[in-house]
């Protein structure tokens, strides 16, 4: 079978997703089932894999399912937790008296703490939090849930301490040291830690120019879209404060990228850059001239609320700001000490894990669930357990909170367990095992990358960071992108003769922007919201930042291959 009908079959299960949520309208936990289902049928009828073989890698899926759901319940629970508290209202009114405006909250929120979270434990984790607490501040749950799943695109490349960068591009390191070793005419690495160093620099570059045009763009997408006044205009005109807020991430952004590597840049960048706009806002700096708001929450849209609404009416403080801070300061702290390996508390937690191993007898299919590891549970539900002696909340309404907790998650278990599953499928379905993979096949997501390469020749590096969005989209993972797609990557500007690290870079900041559009995210970022069902609405608003953050870093990565840096490679 040829690999055009391949990827033609591979890209039916996505099809069938998106025809669904999309087009008709159909929440996630009816559409991803159908999905999963046209992927294992492709792989048991195409790919001629063992139906035992499929059912494995669907179990695989559900385990890595749970890691996910773990995440988005400590969110839930925080969120709960704060609100029974008193908490996010003490947060509500100290925000106001920061600024009323929606516009710069969405900054300050979304775009730079939101980073700096990202920066720390990524995963999922800035959707998770950083949504509910904008709903908490008035903002619709549909706005919530897209601003922070388009904000949480340039931080992630080197989202959870480097991870997309340092972990998702270990399969290359034969790869480069075999390029070194024979001498490859052009190369300007020495070794695999000087190949991550520059693709971490070049990858800065190609998220640079949406660093600064996707604040503007998305504070113009929500007035108009959300706005009384149905206008891009109200959001255009905070322009002023979203450059403001773009040069305050980005100096340490690059400042620790190119002198200290992959590791800190969207983590010091976030923690630097919110210190200085919450001071600016504070002052005045660089401020619209007028308030701006959703306006009356009684003339909303009825697709833009959920079973989450929170009033945003009058807010009084029932604690200290610092009281009320003090879990999502922990939050931070926790992650960060948690996430720095050289702090020997990342290697303790996440070698705590419940192992699954040749599950249904399959060697090569395997799970765990670092269940200390994962932000759900350190910091999340450890940091709610926390808050009811911090805040001194009762007993009832500790209660009341872990209730609505845990009634929340029932349709992104659903949604989550199918589009996970269907993953798996995605990954194993290229095993290089005959008795497994009759045919050699390549994985699903390869034989479709390897048809988008064939079509683009030498224009590739204006489609690479696409392919690494369609990873993010299917596996919901900028590091698993990368492990997905790298070698394909390194291989196609092998044979272009185009530089490696700029098609390697590209495929890194594809990754980073397809957090915008990938099932999980959004599953996840409507749980948290109380939108479930409502994912086909949100894929359908997040395609076009998705296709303009595309569209700008191919332009750049097409440059920096072809005109710009001719003498460096």
């Amino acid at each position: 079978m040829s690999n055009e009908v391949l990827a033609l079959i591979a890209l039916l299960p996505i099809l069938v997703a998106l025809v669904l949520m999309v087009g008709l309208r159909w929440p996630a936990t009816k559409a991803m089932p159908l999905a999963w289902l046209t992927a294992a049928a492709g792989a048991v009828l195409a790919w001629s894999l063992p139906v035992a073989y499929v059912a494995a890698l669907t179990l695989q899926g559900f385990v890595t399912a749970i890691g996910i759901l773990i995440i988005v319940f400590g969110a839930i629970l925080i969120l709960r937790t704060l609100q029974h508290s008193g908490g996010m209202e003490t947060i509500q009114h100290g925000m106001q008296n920061i600024t009323p405006d929606r516009r710069i909250q969405a900054i300050i929120i979304g775009y730079m703490f939101a980073a700096f979270i990202e920066g720390a434990a990524g995963f999922g984790t800035p959707a998770a939090l950083a949504a509910p607490l904008l709903l908490s501040l008035g903002f619709p749950p549909l706005a919530a849930a897209i601003i922070c799943l388009v904000f949480n695109s340039f931080p992630v490349t080197f989202g959870a301490v480097g991870t997309p960068v340092v972990l998702g591009l270990k399969f290359l390191a034969p790869g480069v040291d075999a390029a070194v070793k024979a001498g490859t005419p052009g190369l300007n690495f020495a070794n695999m830690g000087d190949f991550i160093m520059l693709v971490g620099q070049w990858a800065t570059l190609m998220h640079l120019a949406m660093i600064f045009i996707l604040p503007i763009f998305m504070l113009g997408f929500i007035t108009r879209f959300f706005g009384p006044e149905r206008s891009w205009k109200p959001g255009f005109a905070a322009w002023k404060f979203c450059i403001f807020a773009a040069v305050a991430f980005t100096i340490p952004y690059l400042i620790f990228a190119w002198n200290v590597g992959p590791e800190f840049p969207s983590l010091i960048g976030g923690l630097i850059g919110l210190g200085i706009i919450i001071v600016g806002a504070k002052k005045g700096f660089c401020m619209p001239k007028n308030n701006w708001d959703f306006g009356d929450p009684a003339k909303w849209d009825p697709e833009w609320t959920g079973s989450v609404s929170a009033d945003a009416s009058e807010f009084k403080a029932h604690m200290s700001q610092f009281r009320a801070w003090l879990p999502y300061i922990l939050i931070g702290l926790i992650l960060v000490v948690t996430r720095i390996p050289e702090l020997g508390l990342k290697g303790m937690l996440a070698s705590q894990a419940i192992k699954f191993t040749s599950i249904l007898g399959f060697k090569s299919v395997n799970a765990s669930i670092a269940y200390l590891y994962l932000p759900g549970t350190i910091p999340f539900i450890l940091v709610a357990l926390l808050t009811v002696l911090i805040h001194g909340m009762p007993a009832d309404k500790v209660k009341l909170s872990w209730s609505q907790a845990i009634k929340t998650m029932k349709n992104p278990t659903i949604a989550l367990f199918a589009a996970v599953a269907l993953v798996s499928i995605f990954r194993g379905s290229g095993i290089a095992d005959a008795a497994l993979n009759p045919h050699s096949y390549p994985s699903m997501p390869l034989a479709m990358a390897k048809a988008v390469a064939a079509i683009a020749g030498n224009a590739w590096p204006m489609v690479a960071s696409f392919v690494g969005g369609l990873g993010a989209f299917i596996t919901g993972s900028n590091t698993v992108s990368d492990l997905l797609f790298a070698e394909f990557q390194w291989g196609v500007a092998a044979q272009l003769e185009l530089p490696r690290q700029i098609i390697v870079a590209a495929q890194a900041v594809g990754g980073g922007m397809g957090n915008m559009v990938c099932i999980h995210n959004i599953v996840a970022a409507c749980a948290v919201v109380g939108l479930s069902g409502m994912e086909g609405l949100i894929l359908k608003r997040t395609i076009w930042p998705f296709l303009l953050y595309g569209v700008v870093v191919g332009i750049v990565a097409s440059l920096m291959s072809f005109v710009f840096l001719p003498g460096l490679f």
